[in-house]
Formats: C-alpha cells, sequence, structure tokens
C-alpha cells in the first residue's frame, strides 16, 4: 500500500487568513472545529486556557480524540483569567486581535469584560463569535450539547427506529456549528474591509440540527405526512440498501438510476429481472422491493464483499464497505491522495490526521505546526505584548500563567518547527 505523501509546508503569505489574529477561548468541539478551520486557513489562532490546561486535553472514552482532532494550527497561552494580572495580560493580547471567539455558558466572557460590547468600545474593529447552544429566544439560557439537540430537533429520531430514537454517530453538530462559525467571520471580515467595523456574530447548536431536519420538515409540507425514520422509511430507490454477502460480510450497493439497474444487472447476468416487466422503472421497482430485495440478496449472497465491489467499481456503480473508524487509517485513497497527514502531538509523539476536505488553487491546507502542550508558547506571547523576561518568569512562578519551565524552551520551539 502506497505511504502517504508527506505535505510540503505551505507558506504562511499565501494561505487567505494569513495576518489575521484570532483569540480562541473554547473548550470541547464546537468552538476548538471552527478555530482550527481558522487556522487551517491561515490564521494566527491563539488558544487561551486555564493553567492547568483546557479539560478537553484528558476526556476520557470516546471524547478522548477531541482535543487532537480540533486543535492542529494554534498556539497556547494558559493563563488564570481569574488572577488580576492574568486578566490585564489576556486584554492586552485581545487588542492585538481580529476575532474572538467562544463557546462557553452565556454571560462568561461578559464578566471579565471579554465580551462584544465591551471590547469594541475600545475597539470597533473587533470581531466577536459566540458558539452557543441557543441563539437568543426562550431557550438561550439552557444547557445544551450536541446529543440534547439531536433529540430535541428531530435528528435522533430519523436516526433510529420507532421507539428508539439514536444520535449520530459523531459530533456532527459541534463541528457544523463551527463551520457556520467559520462562515460569519469570513462575511464579518468581509464587511469590516468595506466599512472598517466589526460585529458580534453568534452561531447556535439547536438551530445547525435544525437545519439538518429541514428536509424532513419540508417532507411533512409537502406530502402531508409525518416522515417515518429512516430505517423505515418508504425508499426513493430500488437499490440503496446494506446486503449481507459471503461469509457473512456486508457492503452497501446502489442503483438508483433505470441506466445503473440495466448495468446492475448485465453486470451480474441476472437478465430475468431486467426483462420482468414489474421491474421497468425505478417506481415500480421501488413498489416491488418487499419481494425484489430478498430476490436480490439470496443471489448476491453467492458472491463474496470483494467481488461484488470488483464489478461495482468496474461498471461505475456506487457502494461502499461498512468501514469501522480505525480502519480509515489504512484508506487507500486517503493514503495515497494525502488525505491524511502526519502531526506532531501535543505530548511529542505523532499521529495522523484527517484535512479539511476542500482544495485551494489544486493544495491541501495541512497542520504547520505541533499540536501544543499547555501553554507551550505563553512564554513567547507574553514578550511580544511586551513583558519583560523577570515579569513572565514572575507570573509564571506565580502560577499566573503556565509557560515552558527552563531548558524547554527549545523543545516547545522544536515541536512548533
Amino acid at each position: 500500500m502506497p505511504e502517504a505523501p508527506t505535505p510540503t509546508p505551505t507558506p504562511t503569505p499565501t494561505l487567505p487568513l494569513a495576518g489575521i489574529r484570532v483569540v480562541e477561548f473554547s473548550h470541547m468541539v464546537m468552538g476548538p472545529s471552527c478555530g482550527m478551520i481558522l487556522g487551517d486557513l491561515g490564521a494566527d489562532v491563539i488558544k487561551v486556557e486555564p493553567v492547568g490546561g483546557d479539560k478537553t486535553r484528558a476526556l476520557p472514552g470516546a471524547a478522548a480524540g477531541f482535543f487532537r482532532t480540533f486543535n492542529r494550527n494554534k498556539t497556547s497561552l494558559a493563563v488564570d483569567l481569574n488572577d488580576p494580572e492574568g486578566l490585564a495580560a489576556v486584554h492586552r493580547l485581545v487588542d492585538t486581535a481580529d476575532v474572538v471567539l467562544e463557546n462557553f455558558r452565556p454571560g462568561m466572557m461578559a464578566r471579565y469584560g471579554l465580551d462584544h460590547a465591551s471590547l469594541a468600545v475600545k475597539n470597533p474593529r473587533i470581531i466577536c463569535l459566540s458558539l452557543k447552544g441557543f441563539l437568543p429566544g426562550p431557550y438561550e439560557k439552557r444547557t445544551a450539547l450536541d446529543e440534547v439537540v439531536q433529540m430535541m430537533a428531530g435528528l435522533a429520531y430519523m436516526t433510529g427506529p420507532t421507539g428508539r430514537p439514536l444520535r449520530a454517530g459523531s459530533s456532527v453538530n459541534d463541528i457544523m456549528g463551527g463551520m457556520f462559525g467559520v462562515i460569519g467571520i469570513l462575511a464579518a471580515l468581509r464587511i469590516r474591509d468595506a466599512t472598517g467595523r466589526g460585529q458580534e456574530i453568534q452561531s447556535g447548536l439547536f438551530e445547525t440540527c435544525v437545519l439538518l431536519s429541514a428536509q424532513h420538515m419540508q417532507q411533512f409540507a409537502v406530502t402531508g405526512e409525518a416522515p417515518p425514520p429512516f430505517p423505515e422509511r418508504i425508499a426513493a430507490f430500488s437499490i440503496y440498501d446494506t446486503f449481507e454477502v459471503k461469509d457473512g460480510e456486508q457492503i452497501f450497493l446502489g442503483a438508483v438510476s433505470d441506466m445503473q439497474w440495466r448495468t446492475f444487472c448485465t453486470a451480474f447476468g441476472f437478465d430475468d429481472l431486467l426483462a420482468d416487466p414489474r421491474l421497468d422503472g425505478n417506481t415500480r421497482r421501488c413498489l416491488a422491493r418487499d419481494w425484489m430485495l430478498p430476490e436480490i440478496r439470496r443471489r448476491l449472497a453467492a458472491y463474496s464483499k470483494a467481488e461484488i465491489a470488483d464489478l461495482f467499481e468496474r461498471n461505475g456503480l456506487p457502494y461502499a464497505p461498512i468501514n469501522r473508524p480505525e480502519e480509515l487509517f489504512d484508506d487507500p485513497h486517503l493514503t495515497a491522495s494525502g488525505g491524511l497527514v502526519p502531526i506532531v502531538t501535543e505530548t511529542g509523539g505523532e499521529t495522523r490526521v484527517p484535512l479539511l476536505p476542500l482544495m485551494l488553487d489544486g493544495r491541501r491546507l495541512g497542520p504547520r505546526m505541533a499540536l501544543p502542550p499547555v501553554g507551550a508558547q505563553s512564554a513567547a506571547l507574553l514578550a511580544e505584548l511586551g513583558y519583560s523576561a523577570a515579569d513572565i518568569d514572575r507570573l509564571a512562578a506565580a502560577g499566573v500563567i503556565a509557560a515552558p519551565a527552563a531548558g524547554q524552551d527549545a523543545e516547545a520551539e522544536r515541536l512548533a518547527s
């Protein structure tokens, strides 16, 4: 299997957001995913975290991969916001920022004078993004999580069978909410270019999930019938299912047009099905699924997954193996195309991460620096803000900031290179 090509470092000035400084106050997924995208696009993203580090760094179980997935292309300032000197340092940092983003509970940023209303008095060009559970309205003070809004917005109902609502197997709303935050920031930067003024942006987790459910809302508006959950939906295509084949293996297969149906039947020699008038046209085939699919399942059970995949591949038919996430590390397309690239972790090890699913002028946007250990750039950032070495040492000794100990600066630089 071909090895992943080593990504060519992208010169920072050529990236679209080069020169834009973002100060990120975030944890978990929604805020960090927004900052990661901005960082991949070239922004200078500074993650402000507690002296002990963002708790997301040490979450167990299903959340164990959060930090490494969503915090690349960032530097770390670890500081105690409850200490007056720490807060003063953060305000000095924010004075240099184009964008401030946060995804903490309502009112927290205002408590520290870091909300848009406070910051815009001093800097009317500042753009502030708040990533919240709900946009302003009756629910705005509720605590929200991805699973909470999936239940509220109908996504869990549509995913599981009747009576068994099931959340999607990823933090889909957190990630999409972060993406909409990026879209808002890009729009605000464009407006600022024209007017010279920044603005406040909000992105809501619940509203993100409602958008995901909108197609089902409109299905009801069009048909007058409540849409059933996906496992029980009325199929729009004759073959659009998972099939169990030889040796108990599974594969997803599709034949969604009349041309694909003819190609499918010809490839497998199912001439009798092709000639059956009851299966003439997608609508008739959908109506015949009760007897047609069991017959196709019986015939395909004699084939291995590899044999079926080969026939579908050669004939341009849609199919998919049922992969587990860990198998994607060896996916031939991702490895050959450079879609997975190595990154140095916050502990000095190495892992491979998927890149943003886009290309700019034929290029993928990859990591430019290591994942930051807690406070890895605290000293350098404070020095940039005018703090003396003695002041930085004093703040570190007092626990106001976390910074690399003497002798670790070079190691932090190595990890960031």
